[in-house]
């Protein structure tokens, strides 16, 4: 399988197609005369405000597992995009021995930050919940998104139950909820700062419609948007690719990264692709995807986690 390009347009990963057949509600692929994957579309992992919000689970057809698992974000600038633009992603993973998770969150303008958050901390308990159904192992999970989707890989990855974005502020967590803590990260152009003066024009009514205002004016909100200002030495190792031409995201974002990594002491990698923007195609496509599995490997395979 070939993929073409990070984005289509330029907040909206690009993917060639995915050719499957479906049996019901769960769908095979097929390579040669055995299955390589299934997948199970359409689960509801939770409802708010009468909303069912859903995800869709590919898992290695042969192996007995647990396997490690990987939520794969879609981008869209906060407001667009949609969870089955990371099934080619998901397949990647899955041939490499993970679970795959593609998760649907509300979207803004209509639902402001940090909605999307508590959903996503809400994936990460119903995959620890669910993980012996799907084989999943729960103390070995990863996070990957591109652009927005990045950006919230990261807050799973940096805001920790002291941030308060782990539930509604109307909803209680049950005695026995599992832990939203993940163990890796990988950023594909997400922004880390939601503060910084340099965003450029073209990225501030983005930034002001997931904020629900201007950053200037939310200094609290776009604080605890930042994956930069909520890193701690105990979070989750993190890779990211920025290139150094992206029109929507400045790659100073990357080395703010960087630098708050080296000072707190998180694991990692910041890797700045020289000339490219927001998003790229082959070869370097094929490159940062191999880089990204290979981070998952180390970080959340056994026997070769540190």
């Amino acid at each position: 399988m070939k993929l073409d390009n990070w984005f289509a347009p330029a907040w909206r990963v690009g993917c060639a197609l995915v050719i499957l057949v479906g049996l019901g509600g769960v769908v095979f692929a097929f390579a040669q005369d055995a299955p390589e994957f299934r997948i199970t579309n359409d689960l509801t992992y939770r409802t708010i405000n009468g909303v069912e919000l859903k995800l869709d689970v590919m898992e290695p057809a042969q192996g007995e597992g647990p396997f490690p698992v990987v939520i794969c974000i879609h981008g869209g600038a906060w407001r667009g995009g949609k969870r089955q633009d990371m099934k080619p992603f998901m397949e990647r993973f899955v041939r490499r021995g993970y679970v795959a998770v593609s998760p649907s969150y509300r979207l803004c303008p209509d639902h402001v930050f940090p909605a999307q958050v508590f959903d996503l901390k809400a994936v990460v308990r119903w995959i620890k919940t669910n993980a012996p159904t799907y084989k999943i192992d729960p103390e070995r999970v990863g996070a990957f998104g591109v652009s927005a989707g990045a950006h919230l890989a990261m807050m799973l990855g940096t805001a920790g139950p002291e941030n308060g974005l782990e539930i509604e502020p109307e909803e209680e967590l049950p005695a026995n909820a599992p832990s939203t803590k993940i163990h890796a990260v990988v950023n594909v152009v997400g922004p880390t700062d939601l503060r910084a003066k340099n965003i450029p024009p073209v990225s501030r009514p983005l930034l002001r419609d997931f904020l629900g205002g201007e950053p200037d004016e939310l200094t609290i909100p776009a604080a605890l948007a930042s994956p930069v200002a909520l890193l701690t030495k105990d979070d989750a190792p993190i890779l990211t690719f920025q290139g150094t031409r992206d029109p929507l995201v400045p790659y100073d974002q990357a080395v703010l990264l960087a630098d708050k990594m080296h000072e707190v002491g998180v694991a990692g990698r910041v890797e700045l692709l020289v000339g490219e923007g927001h998003g790229w195609g082959e070869p370097e496509l094929s490159r940062t995807l191999e880089q990204s599995l290979a981070f998952f490997d180390r970080y959340l395979k056994p026997s070769r986690r540190k």
